[in-house]
């Protein structure tokens, strides 16, 4: 909690007036017995038997207006100051968790989970306000309560007031014993929380696939596992706390019962009066109700401080520094000696820039992502130079997403090198390597707002020809005229307003706007159909100022024209080249464009039957250089 007391700073005026004011409450408070022993004793029993002082009472009636008029005023003058303080922290917290998680690398995103952030930032962070408000309310409060009537019990009669000396330190041992107690306890609720949030998100956002599989019955097993437990360790958490307020009754009443029988000896004896017994049983109950306040707040103090550490372990994930990855010794370029697939190592190494140094270079690239057991890619090693379109192809789980998401730095290398104009990925800073990308995802994601505001997201200073250029290079000139209001046209969160080639197309325009270096489109036009997709691939090919181009696929027509064409299999590539290379000479690359065109493979069957060379050498070359 100490780490989280930073974002209070700039309300240190309302975190001291708060408590201020309730002291102050809490001194008229402490008054009221002692007006009211003075009513029994100098004003009914002032006349003797039958007789009253009236005007004494109407005086004290008058003070304890009076004192109960500047008590209200104290309580709503702290109550304001101390939601103003709770409240105003909760949004700096709330600000710098979201920030904080904005600069998070995708490896952080993914160790933590997503349902852990949102109710780290949810949930937690409305916990710590309710605690940082009723601390500044009750922290001085109910002490002064506590201690102040045990003080003025004794002004009042120390005999009588042995009885808070034992009673006090039984009714601290219960509640700070049930604190300690229960601290664990609350950290366990909020991580079956995180549970329940982790599945419920998971079923809204797959909700078609769990219907389109008839799938209800079990998902609704699942969830209302994950709930019970999260009832369960609720109800029982809230079992042991609901114990402190019946055993705090218990003892309070205890002593109320001593301390009639007391007074009553000392009355009859004539070593008190009754008003100083009313007083003292007053005391007495005043205790038990402000420890009733401060058992209520021990509850929920310690919820906050456990979520409290739960926010701080968010604050303490860094990022690992931008350094050049080390996992493959230096030294490993050129060509080398085939591997046990039959691929050449060093394919692509001759595709170098005229001053010797390529633009980009998977320097035997590896990807291990955190907590897996294998490595996603191995030895990834190829070149590209500027403006050139390289298409990468594989079947479903080879690696595709995960060898793009390199060049951005969404993951770090974890063996060999990544290099980008000769320097390595990993030593440019993030802005910089960010600012020459453009990143077409798999999913296309717009943002709730107009069409203006999303292609902004891509250059917030572009001006109209600007857009209207994406716009016309991604193919959707029809999509943003159709609409109302053109550049201005509303569109809901998530696009849903839209179709799914429509929000493809202008997620691509987003990413266009910024005339990015290196463009990559990760199998972002699948929702498009043929002949768009053919007009938008020639459209990008004429851009302007060299842009290279990455085009994930899975359709071979799509990145059939590639200047290079990668084709991985299993995290490995199976071959690199272009589309009549491949088809000669890679397996696996025959395998996926044959099962997309059937026709070919009946044509390439006569044509390597008519010919005198054997069709099985062929394969054997070709398997020799691209294939597994």
């Amino acid at each position: 909690m100490n780490k989280l007391m930073k974002y209070l700073s700039d309300y240190k005026k309302e975190s001291v007036l708060a408590p201020l004011f309730k002291l102050l409450e809490a001194f008229f408070e402490l008054l009221v017995p002692l007006v009211m022993a003075s009513i029994i004793d100098r004003g009914i029993n002032a006349g003797g038997a039958g007789g009253a002082d009236t005007a004494h009472i109407w005086r004290m009636g008058l003070c304890l207006l009076a004192l109960a008029v500047v008590g209200l005023v104290s309580s709503i003058t702290a109550q304001f100051f101390a939601a103003k303080a709770a409240v105003g922290f909760s949004a700096k917290l709330r600000q710098a968790l979201f920030d904080h998680i904005q600069g998070l690398d995708f490896t952080n995103i993914d160790k933590a989970g997503t349902s852990t952030m949102i109710t780290r930032m949810t949930s937690d962070v409305n916990q710590i306000q309710s605690g940082v408000n009723l601390v500044l309310r009750l922290f001085l409060r109910s002490p002064i309560i506590v201690f102040g009537a045990m003080i003025m019990a004794f002004t009042i009669d120390v005999k009588s007031a042995l009885v808070f000396v034992v009673a006090i330190p039984l009714l601290a041992i219960v509640v700070f014993g049930i604190m300690i107690w229960t601290m664990p306890l609350y950290k366990k609720v909020q991580a079956n929380l995180d549970k329940v949030l982790g599945i419920t998100r998971e079923n809204l956002t797959g909700v078609r696939v769990i219907r389109a599989f008839h799938q209800e019955e079990v998902e609704e097993g699942r969830f209302r596992g994950f709930t019970k437990a999260l009832a369960d360790s609720q109800i029982f958490v809230g079992k042991i706390s609901a114990v402190m307020n019946p055993v705090t009754y218990v003892i309070v009443n205890g002593a109320i019962i001593f301390l009639i029988y007391i007074g009553a000896v000392q009355v009859n004896v004539g070593n008190l009066t009754q008003g100083e017994v009313v007083a003292i049983i007053n005391y007495m109950s005043q205790i038990l109700v402000e420890l009733v306040k401060l058992a209520n707040l021990i509850i929920t103090v310690t919820k906050a401080l456990a979520c409290a550490d739960r926010v701080a372990g968010v604050f303490e994930i860094r990022n690992q520094e931008r350094t050049a990855a080390t996992g493959i010794s230096e030294g490993m370029g050129g060509a080398k000696a085939p591997d046990s697939a039959g691929r050449a190592q060093g394919a692509g190494a001759a595709s170098l820039d005229v001053g010797g140094t390529p633009f980009l270079h998977f320097d035997h690239v590896s990807l291990t992502y955190a907590g897996a057991g294998a490595e996603t890619l191995h030895d990834i090693d190829f070149t590209v130079n500027r403006g050139e379109t390289i298409g990468v192809i594989g079947g479903t789980g080879s690696g595709k997403s995960s060898l793009v998401n390199l060049i951005p730095g969404f993951y770090p290398v974890t063996g060999g090198h990544l290099r980008l104009e000769g320097r390595d990925i990993g030593q440019i800073p993030e802005d910089e390597l960010r600012g020459m990308v453009g990143m077409v995802p798999q999913k296309a994601v717009l943002f709730k707002g107009t069409i203006r505001s999303n292609l902004q997201w891509g250059k917030p200073d572009a001006t109209e020809e600007e857009m209207w250029q994406a716009i016309d290079t991604a193919q959707a000139r029809e999509v943003v005229e159709g609409k109302r209001g053109k550049l201005d046209a509303e569109i809901a969160q998530n696009g849903k307003n839209l179709s799914g080639g429509q929000r493809q197309r202008l997620t691509i325009a987003r990413a266009l706007v910024r005339s990015p270096r290196i463009l990559i489109l990760d199998d972002s036009a699948s929702a498009l159909d043929y002949a768009t997709d053919a007009k938008l691939r020639t459209a990008i090919r004429g851009l302007e100022g060299g842009t290279t181009t990455f085009i994930v696929s899975q359709r071979a027509s799509s990145i059939r024209h590639a200047d290079k064409i990668v084709v991985l299999d299993d995290g490995e590539m199976a071959g690199i080249g272009t589309h009549d290379e491949l088809l000669e000479n890679c397996e696996v690359y025959r395998e996926i464009y044959f099962s997309q065109y059937p026709e070919e493979r009946l044509k390439a069957a006569g044509a390597g039957n008519g010919t005198s060379g054997n069709r099985s050498d062929r394969e054997k070359g070709g398997q020799s250089h691209g294939s597994r």
